[in-house]
């Protein structure tokens, strides 16, 4: 990070929210967006669209357009469908790109995925490997069927490009193998999704992080998601609103910025298709809405 994002951040890091109107929120959390981000998911599927749609390059275009003033990475979640041209037309902006192979229980699928992610890496548009994505927590695979994909990637692909898989913090504990056969650990954390209230979430986010750092015993742990909903139902003491939506974004941002952690907010834009997975709020995690204009 550059010592001038780091100055910023650290300015910022003495305000507080108290007595905030939501305008003053908005303008405040668009410094942070514009002091820029290390990394964020895209999300490459419009209004009407889901898995199993062929995206276009056009729409990767422009949605490329909208977030490259504010990140230094993308993470794709696919190597197909015309997913893989996310990464390359990332690499037109200047923007590095950790790149995934969607793993699931089609072993047809699988096979595509993994053979187009070692394609993109053998022409030089993968910056971070990551093979899979919460597949344990799913229950898609098996451990050693996952293993053989993260042994075969880390094999055919250039050596100097670290090969991880992405899953929930806890999944790399109570998997050692898995934490052991990475070169990286990619870990998901959630604070929302365990039902904790916006006012303690950093606090458990940084204990998420450390959690994954003892599963990797030393090795290097990105933050590979973690997000607020904008709105949708509570869960528990986890409250989805525009405000503590811009909240956590900020607090999220200020940590990754003083304690250099590496992290990649989800998400870029709002994806209605989630609603089917997630229950009302899997349609809100974006900084931009579905109609790709930003929420603050």
């Amino acid at each position: 990070m550059s010592s001038g994002r780091k100055e910023k951040f650290l300015a910022l890091a003495s305000l507080d929210y108290v007595g905030k109107s939501l305008d003053e929120l908005k303008e405040l959390c668009r410094k942070v967006l514009e002091d820029g981000m290390h990394g964020i998911g895209f999300s490459p599927y419009k209004e009407g669209q889901q898995p199993g749609d062929q995206i276009s390059e056009e729409q990767i275009r422009r949605r490329m357009e909208i977030i490259k003033p504010y990140t230094k990475w993308v993470r794709s979640f696919s190597c197909t469908e015309g997913n893989e041209n996310i990464p390359k037309i990332a690499s037109e902006h200047g923007i590095r790109s950790m790149v995934g192979a969607w793993l699931g229980d089609d072993p047809e699928i699988n096979e595509q995925e993994v053979k187009n992610l070692i394609e993109l890496a053998d022409q030089g548009y993968v910056d971070i490997a990551a093979v899979g994505n919460e597949v344990m927590l799913r229950g898609d695979l098996t451990e050693d069927e996952l293993l053989g994909f993260i042994t075969r990637v880390k094999e055919a692909i250039p050596s100097h490009i670290p090969v991880g898989y992405v899953d929930a913090y806890y999944e790399f504990n109570e998997r050692p193998r898995i934490a052991d056969a990475c070169d990286i650990i990619l870990a998901n954390c959630y604070p929302y999704w365990e039902g904790c209230d916006l006012d303690y979430s950093l606090l458990y986010i940084k204990d998420m992080y450390h959690r994954a750092i003892a599963a990797g015993k030393g090795k290097k742990v990105i933050i590979s998601e973690t997000g607020w909903p904008s709105q949708g139902s509570n869960l528990q003491g986890a409250h989805p609103s525009l405000e503590n939506f811009m909240k956590y974004f900020m607090n999220t941002q200020k940590w990754s910025a003083e304690d250099d952690i590496e992290v990649f907010y989800f998400s870029s834009f709002d994806e209605p298709w989630k609603v089917g997975a997630e229950g009302d709020v899997g349609a809100y995690w974006g900084l931009w809405d579905k109609d790709e204009q930003l929420k603050f």
